[in-house]
């Protein structure tokens, strides 16, 4: 068999694998709300908003205010942009992350410390 042959059915059956993959895993992550997330702002993304939320006096009195909501925060959370220059990630036993986010036609930033198991919001910019 010639070498174009043997390089054609190669990759035939490449593009039917590849085609079979990405249906199988598109259909998985529907149907587990799985999201695959390698960069690193998904990731930090991701793990904030798996722990439980609490937040300080000041974001307390900011809800109070109707300066802010916990809808804004969960958005904070869902599509922000972690400043990693300003965050503190190497701390113990919590690291501290600067995000942001456009808060009203403004550019906010959310500080936020993330320990083991729960992630406390103390201020916003």
């Amino acid at each position: 068999m010639a070498f174009v042959k043997r390089l054609g059915f190669y990759l035939f059956g490449l593009a039917i694998g590849l085609i079979f993959l990405s249906i199988f895993l598109k259909k998985k992550s529907e149907e587990t709300g799985v999201s695959f997330c390698y960069l690193p702002n998904c990731r930090v993304l991701k793990d904030l908003r798996s722990k439980k939320i609490s937040y300080s006096n000041d974001i307390q009195n900011a809800i109070k205010e109707k300066q802010i909501d916990s809808l804004q925060i969960n958005q904070f959370l869902l599509d922000g942009d972690v400043d990693f220059g300003k965050s503190d990630t190497e701390s113990k036993p919590c690291k501290t992350y600067f995000i942001e986010n456009d808060l009203n036609n403004k550019t906010a930033t959310l500080k936020i410390k993330s320990c083991n198991n729960k992630i406390l919001i103390e201020a916003l910019n």
